[in-house]
């Protein structure tokens, strides 16, 4: 199943946090707006976004393109290794 991965880019004192992930199902993905992984089901999609939560929680990043990109980067790869 592909799923639709967006969150939050927020700013902070020490810069940019990413939080509050969401992945919602998809057949049409935007990949301008967030990033599209392909998980089996929505325990699998519920653990990504656990482990994006506590992965990111205590990373800041300089600008949007920065935060983007670790997050996707991050995404891809943990959806990608699953397979």
């Amino acid at each position: 199943m592909m799923y639709q991965l967006t969150w939050e880019t927020l700013p902070g004192l020490r810069g940019l946090s990413c939080s509050r992930f969401r992945a919602v199902r998809t057949q049409a993905p935007d990949l301008e707006r967030g990033v599209a992984v392909s998980l089996e089901n929505d325990l699998e999609r519920e653990g990504l976004l656990a482990e994006l939560e506590m992965h990111f929680a205590a990373q800041r990043f300089a600008d949007n393109a920065a935060a983007f990109e670790a997050v996707k980067t991050y995404a891809l790869e943990r959806a990608g290794g699953k397979k």
